[in-house]
This record gives C-alpha cells, sequence and structure tokens, in this order.
C-alpha cells in the first residue's frame, strides 16, 4: 500500500489524541556532555538554559569521567573505530574477553557474554536455553525488555504479584511438573526503586528447584557494600544463576550489556542467542572506557559512597517537604504525582527553575501511576540537591500537593 493521505491520517489522528491526552513525549537536546550540571535547549530552537540533572542514569558519575573518557580515546587509537562484524565471524578482540572476565569476578559468576546492550542480553537469553517444556515466573513489574524477551521464548510464562513471596511460591507449586522453572526478577526495579527480595527468593529457588535470573541494570556498580549489585546487597552472591545487566548506566553510561552466570548457560547463550550472532560485537572504544570504569571501582567505594549518601539526603528532604515517594532505599527517587497532565506540567514548571526531571505516565508506567523519577548521582555535590530541593518545593507548593496524600492529590487532579 502507497503511503497515501489516508493512511497519514491514522497515524496524524493517533498523535493528536496521545497529545490531547497529556501524553506526548517531547525530546530534549543536550548541548554538553552528562553531568549533573547539563545545558539543555527546550523547546527546540530556544535558547540554551543550563539546568541540574536529577532524571539520569549517570549514577556513579562516569558518563563524562575524565579518566573513562581517556581510556577510550586510546582504546579508539589502538583498536579502531568499530568492529563491523559480528563476535563469531571477526568480530572478537582480546578486550572482549578480557571484559567477560572482569565482570565475571566482580559480579561472582562463573562466566560471562557480552551483548550489544542489556535490552539484547534479555531479548536472546531465555530463548537461548529454554524450551516449551518450561515456565519463567516472572515479577509483574520486571522490565519491558525482559518482557519483550519473554515473548520471543517457547516456554510457558506466568507471574507474581511484585514483592509477594507467598504468591510466588504458589506459582512454584502450580509449575512443579515443568522440567524448568525460572523466577525472573529486577535487582532494582527502574520506576519504583524498590529491591528484589532476593535472599528470600534464592531460598524458594533451592527448595523447589528453580533458577534464578536477575536483571540488575539499576544496581550494578553502586548497590551493596562493594557495588556488586543486588546480591551482595541480599548476601547471596555465588547464587544467582542469570544476571542480565548493562554498561549503559553506571558503569560508564554508553552502551553495552551481558548475560553472566552459570557457564553452561552462557555458553548456550554463545550458540543460540540471536542477538548476539546476528549484531556487530560492542565497539572497542567502550570496551576500553568500561575496563577503566571497572577499574575506578574495584580501586575504591567512594563514588557509590557518596551516592548513596546523595540518595539518604534527597529523599529525606522531599520526605520533609510533603511529598508522596515510593518507599525504597536506592537513588531511584519516585515523586508521586498520579496524574499524567499534572507529570507534565510539574516537569515544565520544574524546568523554568533549572532542574530538569521529567514526568513518567503511561505506558511507561501504569495509568493513575504518573510521577517524576529523580535519579541521583556521584557527581551531584550538595548544593545541587539543595537547589534541586527548592525547586521542588516551589513547584509543589504552586500546585497544593505538600503534605495531601494519594487520594487528596487524586480527588483534585483525578487520574
Amino acid at each position: 500500500m502507497s503511503y497515501n493521505d489516508r493512511v497519514r491520517g491514522i497515524y496524524q489522528q493517533q498523535l493528536s489524541d496521545i497529545r490531547e491526552a497529556g501524553l506526548f513525549k517531547q525530546e530534549r537536546f543536550i548541548h554538553s556532555p552528562q553531568a549533573a550540571d547539563i545545558e539543555v535547549e527546550f523547546p527546540s530552537g530556544a535558547k540554551l538554559k543550563k539546568v541540574i540533572n536529577v532524571c539520569a542514569n549517570n549514577y556513579l558519575g562516569l558518563s563524562s569521567h575524565p579518566e573513562v573518557v581517556r581510556a577510550a580515546h586510546e582504546g579508539l587509537d589502538a583498536r579502531g573505530y568499530g568492529m563491523s562484524s559480528v563476535r563469531f565471524i571477526c568480530g572478537t578482540q582480546d578486550i572482549h574477553r578480557e571484559l567477560e572476565q572482569v565482570v565475571t569476578e566482580f559480579l561472582g559468576t562463573e562466566d560471562t557474554i557480552l551483548f550489544p546492550s542489556c535490552m539484547d542480553a534479555n531479548a536472546g537469553v531465555f530463548e537461548a536455553i529454554l524450551t516449551k517444556e518450561d515456565v519463567m515466573i516472572s515479577d509483574r513489574l520486571v522490565h519491558a525488555s525482559i518482557v519483550d524477551g519473554m515473548r520471543l521464548c517457547s516456554a510457558e510464562h506466568d507471574t507474581y504479584k511484585h514483592g509477594d513471596m507467598r504468591h510466588l511460591e504458589q506459582k512454584l507449586q502450580q509449575w512443579k511438573e515443568k522440567r524448568l522453572r525460572v523466577i525472573i526478577n529486577d535487582g532494582v526495579y527502574s520506576m519504583d526503586g524498590d529491591a528484589a527480595k532476593l535472599d528470600e527468593v534464592v531460598k524458594l529457588a533451592e527448595a523447589y528447584d528453580a533458577l534464578v535470573f536477575v536483571d540488575d541494570s539499576h544496581a550494578s556498580g553502586f548497590i551493596g557494600k562493594t557495588g556488586r549489585g543486588t546480591h551482595e546487597k541480599c548476601g547471596v552472591i555465588g547464587k544467582m544463576d542469570i544476571i542480565t545487566t548493562t554498561f549503559g548506566k553506571a558503569l560508564g553510561g554508553a552502551s553495552g550489556g551481558c548475560v553472566s552466570g552459570r557457564k553452561e548457560i552462557v555458553e548456550m547463550c554463545r550458540q543460540r542467542a540471536r542477538p548476539y550472532l546476528f549484531s556487530n560485537a560492542m565497539a572497542p572504544v567502550i570496551i576500553s572506557g568500561v575496563l577503566k570504569a571497572f577499574e575506578i571501582l574495584k580501586g575504591s567505594t567512594e563514588l557509590r559512597d557518596k551516592l548513596e549518601e546523595n540518595a539518604r539526603y534527597w529523599r529525606s528532604g522531599l520526605t520533609e517537604a510533603g511529598f508522596v515517594l515510593k518507599k525504597g532505599d536506592t537513588p531511584i527517587v519516585p515523586v508521586m504525582l498520579f496524574n499524567a497532565k499534572l507529570a507534565q506540567n510539574f516537569s515544565r514548571d520544574l524546568y523554568a527553575e533549572g532542574i530538569y526531571a521529567i514526568g513518567f505516565f503511561f505506558p511507561v508506567v501504569a495509568k493513575g501511576q504518573a510521577r517524576i523519577r529523580t535519579q541521583l548521582s556521584a557527581g551531584h555535590d550538595k548544593h545541587h540537591l539543595d537547589q534541586a530541593l527548592e525547586a521542588f518545593i516551589k513547584v509543589g507548593k504552586k500546585y497544593n500537593i505538600l503534605g495531601k496524600t494519594e487520594e487528596e492529590i487524586i480527588a483534585a487532579y483525578g487520574l
């Protein structure tokens, strides 16, 4: 079918409906390196504005760290710009394997395989290791990339209520006749900021002969005493069967991801994971930067310690001001607004005050769960947080939500 006026009209109407519902997502253009302070162009064509960024995944401030940037330059000079090939043909350099070994040691697993992104890792792992004789039992709030990966797999799929171990046990009993049972979680849930109860999950897995999968993208590098991740926080290092994670957040902020875990599972991914077999290998420049990020992490916990203190200070300030927050103890601190248009307006007004924080709403989160998701970084200093708190309080007063309960905000603005 040609792209005629009738077809064009269909999409124009859908886009118009999205705008009318207050759900239209508009990109901002950053004209500076990713950092606590950034220069942003918004709306398109407007004068550049310097703002404080409180919504990046740059948890450790490594995205523009001078040592990481220097290592990337050195990798570019020594190994070139790209591999122009998949791994099993001619896309593997020695530094790819070096990074896999570094990740394996850091996470306390048996082996690791690199992917172009963690989304690719999640898209490839389930199909590679499971069949229709197996079942995947996932927490209902797992990341969209996990959902997409499970859709590509022939195994049965069931869910359990978020964080509900009793419900998980019921599901394990229900599916006890399956060849393999895999319990699937995020380590830290990216929208709510709460951590999985991996110690309890492991106990159930051992009792019911199940495998444990965790996507630790929002934990690797900074959760746990030495930043190993949620499995370190929960005291179950060595008991994870499958860990997927990204290098595009705390670990340098560029791109790339991996599957790490039992050596046989990793080898199955090398043989059968389609995103691995049919996508270019990670670029050498990124490998070099990630290796430096791990070197920094292994040398000191200073950055994750500062991040932990920043998160505590920020959450305390928002709580004292009277905002409704999701419970948690991670650097992800969602400020709940419940109404999509309110979240959009709140974000716009924060920007006017020099604070960059984006409103989240359906379909990124469930309907009626709109929010401003704030994320702390080791790159933030106290003056950044104080200025951001002042702006949040000012805008919160404008919309009369400080000290209000969830029910009162919904009554005022609706869902």
